[in-house]
């Protein structure tokens, strides 16, 4: 009913900037909030960045200051834009929802496929 597609990862040189973008679609009645998550080879998944519909933001500690999410909410589409990448932001990162769908009584999390970035020389 819900579905994310992702698109925008790929390789990037240290210093370079990519920005990657989720759209969800299918039979949506509400999105609550939209989330970057990312995990890397032997790592647990954390949280990147969280926009809620309202625009309330929040932060890894790691990206502050070079990682900004946005949305759009008229296509139900949040943006992460990354810059000053480094190597320890190689990861498959992952964006996630949690929406009410149409006829739902409750909202559920909802993950895209995961797309990899890779920031290597």
């Amino acid at each position: 009913q819900v579905q994310l597609v992702e698109s925008g990862g790929g390789l990037v040189q240290p210093g370079g900037s990519l920005r990657l973008s989720c759209a969800a679609s299918g039979s949506i009645f509400s999105i609550y909030s939209m989330a970057w998550y990312r995990q890397a080879p032997g790592k647990q998944r954390e949280l990147v960045a969280r926009i809620t519909t309202g625009g309330s933001t929040n932060y890894a500690n790691s990206v502050k200051g070079r990682f900004t999410i946005s949305r759009d909410n008229a296509k139900n589409t949040v943006y992460l834009q990354m810059n000053s990448l480094k190597q320890e932001d190689t990861a498959v990162y992952t964006c996630n929802t949690r929406t009410r769908p149409a006829g739902a009584k409750y909202e559920y999390d909802y993950w895209g496929q995961g797309t990899q970035v890779t920031v290597s020389s």
